[in-house]
């Protein structure tokens, strides 16, 4: 039921945008299935960060954007980018997650409580106790960089690429495109 609904709710557009100062967060994350805090600070010291949200740990569309997203993490770690997913999931999920789905290319954290989703206004309209799908690229000055919402999981890797390459050249970051 609740598949059925994630493909028939309307995506929100995402909340915090571009210019807007990113909350700063720490979370239990898994990378490769082994357990970790991420925190968000220390990743900006490193380079921007792709912060993208997810409804649920194996659920059709989330496992494609997932899957996505690691093949493309060579080209994001070029770039000099940190990925991390965010989902509502348990530790146990996400740490099967990250081996099967993140395919041990980045990590992926459950709020279960959901007080990053909620700073970064990401919750599922319909199921509020569930993440929408929202990425945010934020730059290593802890502002929101890009944002594109849309409950496909298509876009989501090809546009946050963009956007991170255009902040690693120099260049102006694309405009998010418009919700379909």
């Amino acid at each position: 039921a609740a598949a059925a609904l994630l493909g028939a709710a309307p995506a929100a557009l995402a909340a915090l945008k571009p210019g807007d100062k990113a909350p700063d967060f720490t979370l239990d994350a898994a990378l490769g299935g082994k357990p970790y805090r991420f925190e968000l600070a220390k990743a900006l010291a490193k380079g921007p960060v792709v912060l993208f949200f997810f409804p649920k740990a194996f659920t059709s569309g989330c496992t494609i954007e997932a899957r996505a997203f690691a093949e493309a993490s060579p080209r994001f770690e070029a770039a000099g980018a940190t990925l991390i997913g965010v989902t509502t999931d348990d530790a146990d999920t996400i740490r099967r997650f990250s081996v099967e789905a993140c395919r041990d290319k980045f990590a992926v954290a459950g709020d279960v409580d959901s007080k990053v989703i909620r700073a970064y206004d990401a919750r599922l309209m319909l199921m509020s106790g569930m993440a929408d799908r929202i990425s945010y690229v934020i730059d290593r000055q802890g502002r929101i960089a890009y944002a594109y919402s849309s409950l496909s999981a298509e876009g989501h890797v090809t546009n946050t690429l963009k956007a991170v390459e255009a902040l690693a050249a120099g260049k102006p970051v694309p405009a998010a495109l418009p919700v379909r």
